[in-house]
C-alpha cells in the first residue's frame, strides 16, 4: 500500500511538471508521459520471485535497457523507466556544471555471487557469521541485493571520501537537493537515524517509485528458504539478513 501511495505522488508530480510548458520541452513532455504510462503498468504487473532474487538474465528482459556509454563506465543495464529518469536528471545537472555516470547498475544472482564469494575467500576466516557480517558492511548477500531489481544505481565513485570534498562534494550536494525531483533517493544514509544494515553509501541511489514496490513485494513473498546457492548462505537466517538488511530501510 505504501509503495502505491509513493507511486501516486510521483506520478502526480510528473503530471504537473509535464504541464509546465514554458520550462519543459516537447521531448521531455513525451518522456514524462511515457514514464507515467510505464510506471502504472509496472506497478500493476506481478513480480516473479526469480526477479526479486536476481535469478534471471536482465539483458534479455524487455523492461531493461543498456545504459549508453556516455552515461556509464561499462556494460550496464537498468530498467528502462529508471534510465529515462536518470538521463533526464543528468541532463539537468549538466546545465549546472555537474555530471554523473553510472558505475554499477543491475547485477543478477550470479554476478552478486561472484562478488560475495570473492570477498568471502579474501577474508580467510573460519567463522562464517563474522565473515558474512564483514562483507555485509558494503556488499549484499546474493538474492538480497536491490541491484537485482534494476532500480538502483551507483554513481561516479564507490568511496564515501570522494563525495566529502571538491568535485565529489558538489555532486553529492546536487543529488541531495535535486535527485528526489527525478524519483531518486539515497537508501543507505548515515546510521544516526537508527537504520540497520549496510554502512552509508553516498554513491548508491534508488528509483523510489519502483524500488518501493519491489521492496514491498519482497517482504510478502521471499523467505529464508529462497536464500541459498552460495557459500555462507547458511548464516542468512542467523544474521536475520532480510529484516536487518533488505528491510533496513523504508522504501
Amino acid at each position: 500500500m505504501q509503495s502505491k501511495i509513493l507511486l501516486y505522488f510521483f506520478l502526480i508530480s510528473l503530471f504537473f511538471s509535464c504541464k509546465k510548458k514554458d520550462s519543459t520541452t516537447a521531448e521531455n513532455r513525451t518522456l514524462i508521459n511515457n514514464q507515467i504510462d510505464t510506471l502504472k503498468i509496472l506497478s500493476e504487473t506481478p513480480i516473479e520471485s526469480f526477479k526479486l532474487l536476481g535469478k534471471f538474465n536482465y539483458k534479455n528482459d524487455t523492461t531493461f535497457a543498456k545504459v549508453p556509454s556516455s552515461y556509464s563506465f561499462k556494460n550496464i543495464y537498468v530498467q528502462k523507466v529508471v534510465l529515462d529518469s536518470f538521463i533526464k536528471m543528468t541532463q539537468t545537472a549538466e546545465k549546472e556544471g555537474v555530471s554523473f555516470k553510472i558505475v554499477s547498475g543491475t547485477r543478477n544472482f550470479d554476478e552478486q555471487k561472484r562478488i560475495w564469494e570473492r570477498k568471502w575467500k579474501r577474508n580467510n576466516t573460519s567463522d562464517s557469521k563474522s565473515n558474512a557480517l564483514q562483507i555485509l558492511k558494503y556488499s549484499s548477500m546474493p538474492s538480497t541485493s536491490r541491484h537485482h531489481w534494476g532500480t538502483d544505481i551507483d554513481l561516479n565513485n564507490l568511496n564515501n571520501s570522494y563525495f566529502e570534498k571538491g568535485k565529489g562534494l558538489k555532486e553529492y550536494n546536487w543529488l541531495i537537493n535535486n535527485a528526489n525531483k527525478f524519483g531518486f533517493f539515497q537508501p543507505y544514509t548515515s546510521k544516526d537515524s537508527g537504520r540497520t544494515g549496510y554502512n552509508e553509501e553516498k554513491w548508491h541511489w534508488s528509483f523510489k517509485p519502483l524500488s518501493s514496490h519491489y521492496l514491498n513485494v519482497y517482504k510478502d513473498s521471499i523467505s529464508y528458504k529462497d536464500i541459498n546457492g552460495f557459500v555462507g548462505s547458511d548464516v542468512a537466517k542467523d544474521i536475520d539478513v532480510i529484516k536487518n538488511y533488505v528491510n533496513g530501510i523504508e522504501y
